[in-house]
């Protein structure tokens, strides 16, 4: 089921797209909802952007629950082993 519930936020980083090329991206959507291309029912369906270059500027995920769960786990695990002075 779809919850039509569509989170954004601003978000500090770089992203390398489909031309093999690196653009900062501004912005995060995050949602769950039909994937596109990914082989399941639902996703979760993440999007880095930079609104101000246009559609182009965009990096895609569509992971299953799953998936998406064990990248949040990845993600606190890598963070968590960062020294407190290395964090900004």
């Amino acid at each position: 089921m779809c919850t039509y519930l569509t989170v954004k936020d601003r978000v500090e980083g770089s992203a390398k797209g489909p031309g093999g090329s690196w653009f900062r991206v501004s912005d995060v959507t995050v949602y769950f909802d039909h994937p596109v291309h990914a082989l399941a029912e639902h996703t979760l369906n993440i999007d880095f952007a930079d609104p101000s270059k246009g559609p182009a500027a965009r990096v895609a995920l569509e992971l299953t629950a799953a998936s998406a769960r064990a990248l949040v786990a990845a993600i606190q695990e890598a963070l968590a082993a960062v020294p407190a002075e290395m964090q900004v």
